[in-house]
């Protein structure tokens, strides 16, 4: 058999598991401690009525994450890298910039959610914990090659079954459930809108777009005979099938476990008169006495096993980002000596978000702004995101597909409206 069929093929003979990669992780990233909070607060407070924002949510989500990941996989650059082929860099630079203060903010409310339910869970002070977290995290991503650390990451993400764990031990009224997934209503309040913002923006974030495109890119360097699609077109239908199969069931579990998330806060919370969660650990408390120490004790596991693959999520993001806009050497495959510059911005960003979590600010209330904030970042990224993945200059031949790329102006667009939504109806309040 020639070299060229033996690399097209190479992707299709991956068993299951294996073809699981970027797609999964970063799907199972998305539902971060950010994006537990999110969504107990819309179940608690709205009930079911809300179920149908994750219906609408899979299949935007799939397509600006698609568009990502084709960029990464196509040209062999991660999204500062191809925005930089395009646009002058005080435009590339804006861009990350914006990324690394929806990051830094969502790292500390992800480690201050940590530290509060270890807190509720043994005892002892929530600082030691977030600092912990913090360097446990960072202390992995440093001496762990990628090749390794990828395989850790990817088991974490069974850590999300936790949740339907705990909607499978409380009493959900399915038939309502149902009714609030496929039957919209949405009230025109300032509170509604907050909180549909908040899930579009947990949901769709700027993070996942720069971390799915890197670790394409990374997978390309990891395995031998991978190239980037433009200078190897041979390898496109196998590796785009992949890619597909991978983004589109990374996503589906993601937005399932959101769903399930929503259904057990509803089912317990909401049902028990609990509209107003104001942190992780009343959320996790409270489940206690109405559906058992069973779904206590799977909300907790849920919550630190989701941080624990959202940090490195978070802060590689921002790092492959911003050495990418220095021209710097980069990736978690490299040994930190080989990447010094790369591995400072890392811990320059999980640093920052640790002294944020360690000032005192509300957990709960830090982790649904920190979706707003991301919601309202991503327009500009995402606009940025769908004018690369439709450039011939960068693309060559193998431009996003005219379907893919409705689905990601759709999600452009979705986004757009509900920020602006959202900024009118604060300045109305």
């Amino acid at each position: 058999m020639a070299q060229g069929t033996r690399e097209a093929l190479s992707a299709e003979h991956q068993g299951f598991w294996r073809k699981l990669g970027p797609g999964l992780i970063t799907g199972a990233a998305d539902d971060d401690p950010s994006g537990i909070a999110t969504y107990t607060q819309a179940g608690a407070r709205f009930g079911y009525s809300l179920g149908w924002t994750l219906l609408l949510t899979y299949p935007l989500m799939a397509g600006i994450q698609l568009a990502s990941a084709r960029i990464g996989r196509t040209t062999g650059r991660g999204l500062t890298s191809a925005f930089a082929v395009l646009w002058p860099r005080p435009v590339v630079m804006a861009a990350v910039m914006l990324l690394l203060v929806a990051n830094v903010v969502n790292l500390a409310a992800d480690l201050g959610a940590m530290a509060e339910v270890m807190r509720l869970a043994i005892g002892g002070p929530e600082a030691a914990y977030a600092l912990a977290f913090g360097a446990i995290s960072l202390g992995l991503q440093a001496w762990l090659p990628y090749r390794r650390y990828v395989r850790i990451l990817k088991w974490l993400t069974l850590s999300l079954l936790a949740y339907v764990g705990v909607a499978m031990v409380a009493n959900v009224d399915w038939g309502a459930a149902f009714a609030g997934a496929l039957l919209p209503r949405i009230q025109w309040d300032s509170e509604t809108v907050r909180m549909v913002v908040a899930i579009l923006g947990t949901t769709i974030s700027p993070y996942l777009f720069f971390w799915q495109a890197a670790q394409e890119v990374e997978e390309i360097e990891r395995v031998t005979q991978d190239q980037p699609l433009t200078k190897a077109p041979r390898q496109a239908p196998a590796q785009l099938r992949r890619l597909r199969f991978d983004t589109w069931l990374g996503m589906g579990f993601s937005n399932g476990i959101a769903f399930f998330m929503m259904l057990a806060a509803a089912a317990t919370l909401h049902a028990d008169g609990q509209l107003n969660i104001e942190s992780t650990a009343q959320a996790a408390e409270a489940l206690r006495p109405v559906a058992g120490d069973a779904a206590f004790v799977l909300f907790a596991l849920g919550i630190l096993g989701t941080g624990l693959l959202a940090l490195p999520v978070l802060a590689g993001s921002a790092a492959y980002a911003c050495a990418e806009f220095l021209k710097v050497r980069r990736g978690l495959e490299k040994p930190v000596g080989a990447a010094p510059a790369f591995y400072a911005i890392l811990a320059a960003a999980m640093v920052c978000g640790i002294g944020i979590s360690l000032v005192g600010v509300d957990p709960m209330k830090a982790l649904v702004w920190a979706a707003v904030i991301n919601s309202l970042m991503s327009v500009p990224i995402m606009v940025g995101v769908m004018l690369a993945a439709g450039s011939r200059r960068l693309m060559g031949e193998l431009l996003l597909p005219l379907g893919w790329r409705v689905l990601g102006w759709a999600a452009t667009a979705a986004m757009a409206a509900a920020s602006v939504a959202f900024i009118f109806m604060s300045l109305a309040s």
